[in-house]
């Protein structure tokens, strides 16, 4: 599994060619970057160049298409999912994800409808560009009753949604947190197939009751209660081999410099990665 970084909890990074040189200069294999705006200040080959020399893959990008509201946002963002696809599959990308809120303001069962449709358009679109889309169920307690009606919240619901959209490279973005804030085990992780994981998160948890913790409240791997040795054998077992990266949501900005929480970020891998015996 290729230890990898979003951005998320990193603090002001300056550019993305920041962002690449600490990632590289930490040992890290695999960044969440946008693909679309690599190509467009570098070019492909440029891209290409300044990632291969760094030796980092893309490990997915975001979906840049607005799903969760009105049919028109929706397709005003189609193009740009065109070109995102394109972008990201000439730099050897694979993977694009979202996540899917445990609560809308809208009525469940016409949001589902809706949903739906407009995700197996996006798998569609991601499709003939070879790249996979991954469906992220939020686990924390507290957003399943941010907004009017209940979601999606669950491991289980989400595997079933995947089937109903019924694209074959649909499947899920799975994070430790949402993992932990279900209140799920190694074993359930066992029970997946590794060609149903598009991607992985990664972050730790605070010693606080599980109804209370807080999606903005994530903390550095190695440094919570989760068993975050027990996720990554988890998903060792059962083949998956793609990025494992870090997502730090916090309620206010990290103030350390990036360079420092890359650091930090590292020696996190490193501590949960041998708790795992893996190397």
């Amino acid at each position: 599994m290729l230890r990898g970084l979003t951005g998320a909890g990193l603090g002001k990074l300056e550019s993305n060619e920041q962002f690449i040189e600490l990632a590289a200069k930490y040992g890290f294999q695999a960044i969440d970057i946008d693909a679309l705006g690599l190509v467009e200040s570098h070019g492909v080959d440029g891209a290409r160049e300044l990632l291969g020399k760094h030796s980092l893959v893309i490990g997915s990008i975001g979906l840049p298409v607005e799903w969760r509201h009105s049919e028109e946002a929706f397709l005003d963002g189609l193009p740009k999912l065109t070109q995102a696809a394109a972008a990201a599959a000439a730099l050897g990308c694979k993977n694009c994800c979202t996540y899917v809120l445990p609560s809308t303001d809208y009525k469940a069962a016409h949001f589902m409808a809706l949903a739906t449709r407009r995700l197996r358009t996006c798998a569609q679109i991601l499709g003939a560009y070879g790249i996979r889309l991954g469906l992220e169920f939020v686990g924390p307690h507290h957003l399943r009753t941010q907004w009017k009606h209940p979601f999606i919240w669950t491991l289980e619901e989400t595997l079933d949604w995947i089937d109903a959209i019924g694209e074959s490279n649909v499947g899920l973005l799975f994070d430790a947190y949402h993992w932990y804030t279900n209140g799920l085990t190694v074993a359930d992780i066992e029970k997946l197939r590794a060609d149903q994981i598009v991607h992985v998160h990664i972050n730790d948890a605070p010693d606080v009751p599980l109804e209370d913790v807080r999606d903005n409240g994530r903390i550095y791997p190695g440094e919570g209660v989760i068993d975050l040795a027990g996720f990554l054998q988890g998903l060792q077992r059962i083949g998956y081999k793609g990025a494992v990266a870090q997502e730090i949501l916090t309620a206010a900005p990290p103030t350390d410099s990036p360079e420092s929480l890359v650091q930090r970020s590292k020696a996190g891998f490193d501590k949960v990665y041998a708790e795992a015996g893996i190397g």
